[in-house]
């Protein structure tokens, strides 16, 4: 499969931005410039414990550090991609990811079979099991066994996505014959990309349900563990040449600032013989408006194609 290009949009703040115009003209120059996907991240709310997220045996990163505090502002991500949806055309939106299971199944199965429709199938639902306990607190939920009430609310949302006539049943919650319309636009249902470290429950989840597969923790920076993941899919029974696997694309930036493109897309072959296929650039983009950002994105959008053989 031909890598891709994707950007994280500026989506949260850790003060106020005064607006979220930035926001709209980073999407919007995506769109017109050629870039494939655009992605953002997702907290419903924060505790006071934000030293956890630099703890990996609760789903945090080692030595990693959350990037607001308490206070900073967290945009909601599908209604904040409702919006750039209706303001673009062609690129793809992402969530990157959304803490799925702090939401109701059947809810989400339909916010998020709307926004496929609106926005004419564009849509792919990153997710992950997250990090803070007192996000599935302050939902009333439990923070142990969210691993178990992910795999649930994904095969929730999936069986309402296909079946016209939808019947579920597990420890979590049970219904028959539910009708849910309409259904998502693409085939199948909305893409998951499933987010985590490997583990059996995370291998399992990506085989049961991932269209792809966003590395954490240590497995983000290791190359050989897209083998592992593939290897580990293949023994669960599934095929996976299909999976999708998101690398960063390291932006380098020259003195003043500005993208250094040739050193840049200098990376792209190596990220894509090792197997990465979605390739996540975080750019330094100027505040100056979409104009000032379409002149950034367009020769990294056009180098990138060039690279891969677009």
């Amino acid at each position: 499969m031909t890598a891709q290009l994707s950007l994280n949009l500026p989506s949260f703040a850790a003060e106020p931005p005064g607006d979220w115009e930035h926001l709209f003209d980073v999407a919007r120059a995506a769109d017109v410039t050629g870039v494939d996907r655009v992605v953002l991240s997702d907290h419903v709310v924060f505790g006071e414990h934000l030293d956890e997220y630099g703890r990996p045996e609760i789903g945090g990163a080692a030595g990693g550090k959350q990037p607001t505090g308490p206070d900073g502002l967290w945009l909601e991500p599908l209604t904040t991609l409702s919006v750039v949806a209706g303001m673009t055309s062609r690129v793809r939106l992402g969530t990157n990811i959304i803490v799925a299971a702090l939401r109701r199944p059947v809810v989400l199965a339909k916010s998020t079979s709307t926004l496929d429709v609106l926005s004419r199938g564009r849509l792919d639902l990153g997710v992950g099991a997250g990090w803070q306990r007192e996000e599935y607190e302050a939902a009333g939920l439990p923070f142990e066994g969210r691993g178990k009430l992910l795999d649930s609310t994904l095969d929730v949302v999936q069986t309402l996505w296909r079946e016209q006539r939808a019947s579920y049943s597990s420890e979590f919650l049970s219904f028959e014959g539910i009708h849910q319309m309409p259904k998502p636009v693409q085939a199948g249902g909305v893409p998951i990309w499933v987010s985590g470290t490997l583990h059996g429950a995370v291998l399992r989840r990506i085989a049961r349900f991932g269209s792809g597969w966003i590395p954490w923790g240590p497995d983000a920076a290791d190359p050989a563990a897209i083998g592992r993941m593939r290897e580990g899919v293949a023994a669960l029974g599934r095929d996976p040449s299909g999976l999708q696997v998101v690398g960063t694309l390291p932006t380098v930036t020259t003195p003043d600032g500005r993208v250094d493109v040739a050193a840049t897309v200098d990376a792209i072959g190596p990220l894509v013989e090792a197997g990465y296929t979605d390739l996540r650039g975080k750019v330094p983009f100027p505040t100056a408006g979409q104009s000032a950002i379409e002149d950034v994105l367009g020769p990294l959008v056009t180098a990138f194609r060039q690279a891969v053989g677009r």
